[in-house]
């Protein structure tokens, strides 16, 4: 009797363990392509800034890598096809800090923390009408790199529409705009198309059915750079060509669409002559009397002094220089402080020295009137401190006391106040390849203008940097570009438009607004080094407002027809050559769209 049914209970035991066998094998396949990314690539995979590693990886010999930056967290997705009204399992194994993995549109999960590989699980039913899903897995911005590997959708498989995935969708076009929101339209895509994807950089911020959209929740006064993205269960099309708009809602400068700026030696001659206030054309727009300077390096006690007439001759009394700053007021125009200079170096290096600066600097606007600040910091004055590789979060004190006393001097004067600054391609555009001393004992004042920009990007009126006195610099295209001709000015300005990668640090520098933008030349040769002559400026400035005329150069930031426009050192250099400078570009700027 035992052995009967001993030999049963086997029989029933063989039966369920082949059941369970059954089950086991009948589970649906893994419907991503390339999912533990053996393919030793990234095929199958739409990408930023991802890569495929071999160490560490879960199993097998690859795992994906992504390189998160300040702007970009580096999401990898992939889209598949799916049944209609039918539950699906997502999982993947990850490691790294804040690690994402989702269905676009629908449900996700993450990690904070994961020293290790960590198995995220997401649980999702697909709709009722819908058949295909992207899935992603993404960092978070600023973080460390993440990995991940063996990624698997459990469920049934859709059918995928004949044809592979659509064409390009048209180009947008800007339709509307207000504070909060900026409104677009495209041209269809070609082949079967279940919906598009509109992107701000690598992140999809809304995906719809039809050919147009609006993007809200954005903040007044910011620029934005669309693309878009066609998409069905086969994948994803390329990315259109990219579109900007400004959100409404900025202060208005009372400038110009296009302004001519430019430096008035009021405090000494420099072999060029002397010009009065009175006597300055009315093209100029913005007027930079030059220079304040400090007592010492470190004070930041700044001083304001007018040319002696030992040296100017014709220098006019203070009472008439302020009449005429009160006359150009009332024509439009802006004068402002310029702070800096080749010869003043200014380092606020203590608290003390930052409030000195507030101080002094509000005792010489209040005491002219004037409409706001140039910062000109030259040589010596910024520089980074090793480990200081983060320039949205600056530590070196010369950095951080001259973003508090500039905030401090905008709060004080209003929305009215005027803030322009006029760096050098070293602080700026050299960032893209160094950042500070680079870790290896580089020269630390490398890009150590970014964080001061960035830091005040939202109260910047104008960033007119030197394109002359520089070397080669590489531009996005990643060459060298030389100052003197139209292609310097394209590459140099369109990096500020577009923005860059800093250095080696993992971040990018986001682009500034088109109407912050303007860029610094001599204004003749005797002004210093790369005199630009006036057509290749022409032609620059056709490039980077109209879209023309770029050469060689392709703009990845786009055509900026609210352009601001363009900085001269200096404006008696120019009455010294005959007004060479304004006439030539004065009217050039007023007959841009």
């Amino acid at each position: 009797m035992r052995s009967r049914c001993s030999a049963a209970l086997l029989g029933f035991l063989l039966v369920i363990a082949g059941l369970v066998g059954f089950t086991q094998t009948a589970q649906a396949a893994n419907l991503l392509t390339n999912p533990g990314f053996e393919a030793g690539s990234l095929s199958g995979w739409s990408c930023s800034g991802g890569s495929v590693i071999t160490s560490p990886t879960h199993s097998g010999g690859f795992a994906l890598n992504g390189a998160v930056s300040g702007s970009d967290f580096a999401q990898c997705s992939q889209t598949v096809a799916v049944q209609p009204n039918t539950a699906y399992t997502l999982s993947a194994w990850v490691r790294g800090s804040y690690v994402y993995l989702g269905v676009t549109g629908g449900a996700s999960t993450w990690t904070p923390s994961a020293s290790g590989y960590t198995q995220l699980t997401v649980a999702f039913t697909s709709g009722a009408s819908q058949t295909s899903a992207q899935i992603y897995l993404h960092g978070w911005y600023g973080q460390p790199a993440y990995q991940a590997d063996d990624v698997n959708l459990d469920g049934p498989g859709g059918t995928p529409p004949a044809g592979g995935a659509p064409g390009v969708p048209g180009t947008p076009s800007v339709t509307g705009t207000t504070s909060s929101a900026i409104s677009l339209s495209w041209g269809a895509s070609t082949g079967t198309v279940t919906g598009y994807r509109v992107y701000e950089g690598a992140t999809p911020v809304k995906t719809v059915t039809g050919t147009s959209t609006s993007v809200d929740g954005l903040a007044a006064c910011t620029s934005h750079s669309y693309t878009v993205a066609a998409y069905n269960s086969n994948g994803e099309s390329a990315k259109s060509a990219a579109a900007s708009g400004t959100t409404a809602g900025c202060t208005s400068t009372g400038l110009p669409k296009h302004a001519l700026i430019g430096y008035l030696h009021a405090s000494f001659a420099n072999g060029s002559g002397y010009v009065r206030m009175a006597d300055i054309p009315s093209q100029w727009n913005i007027i930079n009397l030059s220079f304040g300077e400090p007592t010492s390096v470190t004070s930041g006690d700044i001083r304001f002094n007018r040319c002696p007439a030992s040296e100017c001759a014709n220098v006019e009394s203070d009472a008439d220089f302020l009449a005429a700053i009160k006359a150009k007021q009332a024509q439009g125009k802006k004068v402002l402080l310029s702070i800096g200079g080749q010869n003043g170096q200014v380092q606020l290096t203590t608290a003390a020295a930052r409030d000195t600066f507030v101080n002094s600097v509000s005792a010489i606007i209040d005491r002219w009137g004037l409409d706001g600040l140039d910062v000109d910091f030259e040589g010596h004055s910024l520089y980074l401190n090793p480990g200081d590789t983060d320039f949205r979060n600056p530590t070196t004190p010369v950095v951080v006391n001259l973003i508090s006393a500039l905030k401090t001097l905008k709060a004080k004067y209003g929305t009215k106040f005027v803030l322009t600054m006029a760096p050098e391609t070293f602080f700026v555009q050299i960032g893209y390849q160094f950042y500070g001393d680079g870790g290896n004992g580089g020269d630390n004042r490398r890009g150590s203008y970014l964080p001061v920009i960035h830091a005040l990007r939202d109260s910047l009126t104008v960033l007119h940097v030197q394109d002359y006195n520089s070397g080669p610099v590489m531009g996005l295209d990643n060459q060298y570009h030389t100052m003197g001709g139209a292609d310097f000015h394209i590459a140099m300005t369109d990096m500020i438009k577009a923005g860059f990668p800093v250095g080696t640090t993992g971040q990018t520098f986001p682009g500034l607004r088109e109407d912050q933008i303007a860029f610094g030349l001599p204004a003749a040769s005797s002004a210093g080094n790369g005199y630009t002559a006036p057509a290749a400026v022409h032609q620059a400035l056709d490039c980077l407002v109209k879209g023309q005329n770029c050469g060689g150069y392709s703009l990845r930031g786009g055509s900026s027809p609210s352009f601001r426009g363009l900085m001269t050192w200096s404006i008696n250099w120019d009455k010294y050559y005959n007004w060479e400078f304004q006439n030539a570009h004065a009217p050039y700027l007023a007959a841009l769209p």
